[in-house]
C-alpha cells in the first residue's frame, strides 16, 4: 500500500479514537456551559481540568515517546513492555500515596477545592496505567481495536455525564425514582463530572488489563536507565508544551477571577476543531516516522506529509472562522461565556501553528536529539509566562491569546531553524507558506473586514477550495483514490 495512503487510513482511524476524548469536550460544552450556568463555575472547572493536564505530564514523563523509541529499534521488544509498564506502575502508585496524604497541600497549591483533591489522583493515576498499553497498540498498528477502546472511555464518559447532570436532577425533581432521587446532591454537578470521568478510565483500565496480564515482569534496569535517558528531555518539553496549554487559564484565574477565566476558556474551546485535527494527524504520523526513518530517503515523505497537514490545516483554519457565528450558539449555551469570540481567530492559528510544530518536530525524534525539543518547547514556556504576566492587568484574557500564538509560532520557527541544520528535510516552503497565508488573509477578511458576514465567508471559503481543487486535486485523487494492485 502507498505509504502515505496508509497514515492517513491510519490517521483517520486513530483520529476516530483519540479526538473522541476531545470531542467529548466539544459534545459536553452546551451540557456543561447550561449546567455551570454562571462564568465562575464553569472557571472552577477549567481551572481543575487545567492543573490535570500539568500532573498527567509528570505522571507519564516521556515514557511514551521513549517507549515507541525503544520498542522499534531494541531487540527484545518484550523487556521494553514490561519495563515501561512497571516504572509507570511503581511511580503511579507512589504518586498516590503521596497525593491522599498531602491533599490539603495540594488543594492550597492549586486552588483546588479538598474534597475534590482524591478525585483528581484517583483519574490521574487510572490514566497513566493505560499509557504503555495504548502505545503498545500503536506500535504494533492496531488502530481498530485502538479506536474501539478510546470509543467505549468515550461513551461511558459521556454517558454517566448526561445521566447526571441532566436525567439525575430530573427524577429527583419529580420523585419518579426514591433510589436515584436520594442520590442526587443539588449543586454537586463539579463531583458528577469527576466520578463520570473517573468511572469511564477505569473502565478502560479493565479493558486493557490483558496487557498487564501477558507481560513477563522483567525489569532491565539497564534498559530503564537508557529510556529515562531518553525521555527525560520529553518530559521537560511536555511540562513546556503543558504550561503553554494550561498556564494562561490558571492565572486568568488567579490575577483576575474564576468569572474572566471561565468565559476565556469556553471560547478557548472552539479551537478545538484545529486541535482535534493536529491530535488525530499526530497519532497517525508519530509511529509513521519512527518506523520510517531507515528506509530510503525517508526526508521526502516528511517533507510531502506535512504539506498536506498544511493543506487540510488551512482549510479547517478558514471554515471555523466562517462559521463561527453558527458553531458559538450551537456548543456555548451561555451567553455570557460568548464574551471572548473575538480570540476565536488567534487561538485557532496559535493550534495551527501548534500542528506545523508537530510536524517539523520529526528531526530531533528520529536523530535522538529530544533535548532541542526540551529547549523549544521552554522557549515557548517563557515566553506564555512573561506575555502572560506583564499584560493581563492591562488587556485581560487577549493577552493570553496572543501569548498563545506568540509562543506556539515561535517554535514553529525554532524547529525549523534547527531542523535546517541537523537533519534537512525538503519542505516545499512556496506551498506552505501560499496556504497558510491565503488561508489567514480570508479569515482576517472575513471576520474583520466583513465582520463575520455568513455570504462574505463562504464567498471566500469556496475560493480557498478551488485553489485546493486546481493545484492538488490531481495528487489527492493519486494517494486516495488509486487501487492497490
Amino acid at each position: 500500500m502507498n505509504p502515505l495512503k496508509k497514515l492517513f487510513k491510519q490517521t483517520f482511524v486513530y483520529g476516530l479514537a483519540t479526538v473522541l476524548p476531545r470531542v467529548i469536550s466539544v459534545i459536553l460544552l452546551p451540557l456543561y456551559t447550561s449546567v455551570l450556568k454562571n462564568a465562575s463555575g464553569y472557571g472552577e472547572y477549567i481551572n481543575i481540568y487545567a492543573w490535570i493536564a500539568i500532573f498527567n505530564v509528570f505522571l507519564a514523563y516521556g515514557m511514551e515517546t521513549a517507549f515507541f523509541r525503544f520498542y522499534h529499534r531494541h531487540n527484545d521488544k518484550k523487556a521494553v513492555v514490561a519495563t515501561s509498564l512497571i516504572s509507570l506502575m511503581g511511580t503511579s502508585i507512589l504518586f498516590l500515596i503521596v497525593a491522599l496524604i498531602f491533599n490539603e497541600t495540594l488543594a492550597n497549591i492549586t486552588n483546588i477545592n479538598v474534597e475534590y483533591i482524591k478525585f483528581t489522583a484517583y483519574i490521574l493515576v487510572l490514566d497513566a496505567l493505560v499509557i504503555i498499553p495504548f502505545a503498545m497498540l500503536r506500535a504494533q498498528e492496531k488502530p481498530l481495536k485502538y479506536s474501539l477502546l478510546k470509543t467505549a472511555n468515550v461513551l461511558i464518559n459521556l454517558g454517566l455525564n448526561v445521566f447526571f447532570l441532566l436525567w439525575l436532577p430530573k427524577i429527583a425533581e419529580t420523585g419518579s425514582d426514591d433510589f436515584f432521587a436520594k442520590m442526587y446532591v443539588e449543586g454537586n454537578e463539579i463531583n458528577y463530572i469527576f466520578i463520570s470521568n473517573m468511572v469511564a478510565s477505569g473502565a478502560t483500565l479493565l479493558m486493557l488489563l490483558p496487557s498487564y496480564l501477558k507481560s513477563n515482569y522483567s525489569f532491565d534496569r539497564q534498559l530503564w536507565k537508557q529510556m529515562l535517558t531518553y525521555a527525560f528531555p520529553v518530559l521537560i518539553a511536555g511540562i513546556a508544551f503543558t504550561i503553554n496549554e494550561v498556564l494562561d487559564k490558571i492565572l486568568l484565574t488567579k490575577m483576575i477571577s474564576e468569572s474572566v477565566a471561565g468565559v476565556y476558556g469556553a471560547c478557548y474551546k472552539l479551537a478545538l476543531f484545529m486541535t482535534l485535527f493536529g491530535t488525530a494527524f499526530r497519532m497517525g504520523v508519530e509511529p509513521f516516522f519512527f518506523s520510517h526513518s531507515k528506509t530510503n530517503e525517508p526526508q521526502k515523505a516528511y517533507a510531502q506529509i506535512t504539506n498536506y497537514f498544511v493543506i487540510i490545516g488551512s482549510f479547517i483554519l478558514l471554515t471555523v472562522v466562517v462559521f463561527i457565528d453558527f458553531l458559538a450558539p450551537l456548543l456555548i449555551r451561555s451567553e455570557a461565556l460568548r464574551e471572548a469570540l473575538h480570540i476565536v481567530p488567534i487561538v485557532l492559528l496559535a493550534s495551527f501553528c501548534l500542528g506545523v510544530y508537530h510536524n517539523l518536530s520529526v528531526w530531533y525524534k528520529v536523530t535522538d536529539r529530544t533535548r532541542f525539543g526540551a529547549f523549544i518547547s521552554s522557549v515557548g514556556a517563557i515566553m506564555t509566562l512573561i506575555i502572560n504576566i506583564l499584560f493581563i492587568p492591562k488587556i485581560g484574557y487577549m493577552a493570553s491569546a496572543i501569548a498563545t500564538l506568540v509562543a506556539y509560532g515561535s517554535m514553529m520557527m525554532l524547529s525549523y531553524y534547527f531542523g535546517r541544520k541537523y537533519y534537512p528535510i525538503p519542505y516545499n516552503l512556496r506551498k506552505i507558506c501560499f496556504y497558510g497565508g491565503i488561508s489567514v488573509l480570508f479569515s482576517i477578511i472575513s471576520f474583520y473586514v466583513f465582520n463575520r458576514n455568513l455570504i462574505a465567508g463562504t464567498t471566500l471559503l469556496l475560493v480557498f477550495l478551488g485553489l485546493i481543487y486546481k493545484l492538488e486535486g490531481k495528487q489527492l485523487k493519486t494517494i486516495f483514490l488509486q487501487r492497490e494492485n
